[in-house]
């Protein structure tokens, strides 16, 4: 079968004239990627889509060349969501698109600061928000990990 294919099915319980249109809709899988080393390494996308749903995977404010952006949550956090942004473009959504956004830090006292740059992209849609303490990243010099989660038409 192909995206847009469509089959007729016989009930066999009712009269063989009772026929029924099925549509089935085959979702397209696309995998993108931030270009952290890190993802061609272990083989992971940063972001997947499948049909109108985007998953953006737990990101750090790791760079291309493997270095960690920001020395403060702030900025680790608002490069992380920049870089969401530009990846939610290339799966053709934006913000308003997204509805789910988690959040872990290294340090509750933080969360003032990561909410902040949270709110400079996403306080107008209001998407759910989770901030949860973990007690350490991949690197001591990492302070918030974030994951995201859209939906192509859900505008507010």
């Amino acid at each position: 079968m192909d995206i847009g294919d469509e089959i007729f099915i016989t009930l066999t319980s009712f009269s063989p004239h009772n026929r029924f249109l099925i549509r089935i809709s085959i979702m397209q899988r696309i995998n993108y990627s931030s270009g952290a080393p890190l993802e061609e390494l272990a083989g992971y996308s940063r972001m997947v889509k499948i049909g109108n749903q985007i998953h953006i995977g737990g990101t750090t404010a790791v760079q291309p060349d493997g270095t960690v952006f920001g020395t403060t949550p702030y900025e680790q956090a608002h490069y992380i969501f920049g870089k969401f942004i530009e990846l939610l473009k290339r799966a053709g959504a934006e913000a308003k698109d997204v509805y789910k956004v988690k959040a872990y830090i290294t340090d509750m006292e933080q969360a003032k600061d990561v909410a902040a740059a949270y709110s400079e992209f996403f306080k107008e849609f209001r998407p759910l928000f989770t901030m949860v303490e973990t007690p350490k990243l991949n690197r001591p010099s990492q302070f918030v990990e974030i994951e995201l989660e859209a939906m192509l038409g859900c505008e507010v």
